[in-house]
């Protein structure tokens, strides 16, 4: 199931030197590293302005511009009782009571 990936971002941290523009609009490259521990919201991840290789290598940091959610992989209680439903129905055909019968 398409579930969204929630994102908020405080766009007065973002270094405006790493805003570029493209040939549909102006565009900043991000990060989303995974958080320790969910946040205070339910975050899962905290979002970083990408810096260049050169200002990594300098030591840099890129500002945390914002965090995000990525909802739970877990299926909806509909998708969970499918199987089961399966599992019931064949339970039924298969039963014990002609174990000793080849129904060929």
């Amino acid at each position: 199931m398409n579930r969204p990936i929630k994102l908020r971002l405080d766009v007065t941290k973002i270094d405006k030197a790493g805003l570029y523009k493209g040939t549909k609009g102006t565009y900043l490259d991000c990060v989303a590293w995974p958080s320790k521990t969910p946040g205070q919201y339910g975050d899962t991840h905290y979002v970083v302005q990408e810096l260049s290789k050169e200002r990594r290598d300098a030591g840099d940091k890129g500002a945390i511009i914002g965090n995000m959610t990525v909802p739970d992989d877990e299926p909806t209680q509909r998708q969970q009782s499918r199987p089961l439903q399966r599992q019931q129905k064949m339970d039924e055909v298969f039963t014990d009571d002609d174990s000793d019968s080849i129904p060929f």
